[in-house]
C-alpha cells in the first residue's frame, strides 16, 4: 500500500481523488499482496509489512504494495512493490486470485497468493521497518493499517486456490471441430487452448475473487489417453489419463481435497454433475468454459 517516494520512481507515484471524495496514493490506482503459507501442521501464516514511521499509516501493519504505474496490471504492480519493499521474490509465490475495491475513478486490488515455502523475508527499502510471518488468528492483535483492517474480515476467508477439472471427453464433444475423426488430436487442441486461463478467469463460482488464477487439470480417457504422455502443454495445464472411466477418475480427484482448495468441474454429463456436487464441488457446463477460451484467444477479458 506504499507511500510517497522520490520523484522519478514511476509515473504512478502521486495522489488521486476518487468518486467518493477521498484522496488516495497512486495516480492509476494501487494494489497489494496478501501472501500466505499453510504449514504441514495446518497452521496458516500471513506475511505482514511493518510500515515505516515516516509514511502513510506509519508504524502499523498491513500488506506489501503500493501505487500502480500506467503500464502495469494489478498483479504485476503488487509483485513489483513487494519485491521493492522486501526480499520476497515473485518466484516464491503462486497467485490465486484478485479482488477489486472500486472507489469510483480509483481502485485498490488485493492480490491473494500462496507461498509454498515459508521463506525468510526481510525489509528491502526504507518504507519497511519490519516484515514478519504472523499466524492468521493473531493478525488482529497487531495495530493494522486502516484500509487493511477494513479488508481483513473477508481476506482471511480468501486464502484459497481453485482447481479447475475439465472433463475432456465431454468438452471436446461440445466443439464442432471434427473431433470424431481424431479424438487424441482434439484433446491435445483443448489442452493447448486451456493455456489462456493462466491469464485469469472472471465469474468463477465458489471463490471470493473477481479474477481467479486456477490450477487446470484435464482428465482424458479412451483413445485420448496418450495425450497425458506427451510433453506438458503451455500454461501449466496438467493432463491426467483415467485408467478406466473418466467420470470415476474425476470423482476420485474430489475425494481427498487439499486444504484451502476449491474444485470446479466442467462437464454437461448429468450423472457426473450430481456425483461431483455430492462430493462438494461446483459444476459448470462446457459452454461456460468455451466462451472464456474464445474470448481469451481474442484478447478480451473473460467474464
Amino acid at each position: 500500500m506504499g507511500g510517497p517516494r522520490e520523484v522519478g520512481d514511476g509515473d504512478g507515484d502521486g495522489w488521486a481523488e476518487c468518486g467518493q471524495g477521498h484522496t488516495h496514493w497512486g495516480r492509476f490506482g494501487a494494489s497489494g499482496l496478501l501472501a500466505y503459507h499453510r504449514d504441514p501442521g495446518g497452521q496458516v501464516w500471513v506475511l505482514l509489512q511493518h510500515r515505516a514511521l515516516w509514511g502513510l499509516g506509519g508504524g502499523t501493519w498491513g500488506m506489501f504494495g503500493g501505487a500502480l504505474h500506467s503500464h502495469e496490471d494489478p498483479v504485476g504492480g503488487a509483485l513489483r512493490e513487494t519485491s521493492e519493499e522486501s526480499t520476497l521474490s515473485p518466484d516464491d509465490v503462486v497467485v490465486r486470485g484478485t479482488s477489486v475495491e472500486d472507489h469510483g475513478g480509483w481502485a485498490f486490488t488485493s492480490v491473494i497468493a500462496a507461498v509454498p515455502e515459508r521463506v525468510e523475508v526481510r525489509p528491502a527499502s526504507r518504507e519497511t521497518q519490519g516484515a514478519e510471518w504472523v499466524r492468521a488468528e493473531e493478525v488482529e492483535d497487531r495495530e493494522l493499517f486502516a484500509p487493511f483492517e477494513r479488508s481483513w474480515s473477508w481476506l482471511r476467508d480468501a486464502m484459497k486456490g481453485l482447481v479447475l477439472i475439465v472433463d475432456a471427453a465431454n468438452v471436446v464433444g461440445a466443439r464442432a471441430d471434427g473431433w470424431w475423426k481424431d479424438r487424441a488430436g482434439a484433446n491435445a487442441r483443448l489442452r493447448d487452448d486451456l493455456a489462456v486461463l493462466e491469464r485469469g478467469v472472471e465469474g468463477v463460482p465458489g471463490v471470493p475473487f473477481d479474477r481467479t488464477f486456477p490450477e487446470v487439470v484435464l482428465v482424458v480417457e479412451g483413445a485420448a489417453r496418450g495425450v497425458a504422455g506427451e510433453p506438458a502443454g503451455p500454461g501449466g495445464v496438467r493432463v491426467v489419463a483415467a485408467p478406466g472411466s473418466g467420470d470415476d477418475h474425476i470423482v476420485g480427484l474430489l475425494a481427498d481435497p487439499r486444504p484451502d482448495t476449491v474444485h470446479l468441474v466442467v462437464t454437461a454429463d448429468r450423472e457426473l454433475r450430481a456425483r461431483c456436487e455430492a462430493a462438494g464441488a461446483a459444476v459448470v457446463g462446457p459452454r461456460w468454459l468455451l466462451d472464456r477460451l474464445a474470448r481469451g484467444r481474442r484478447g478480451a477479458r473473460p467474464r
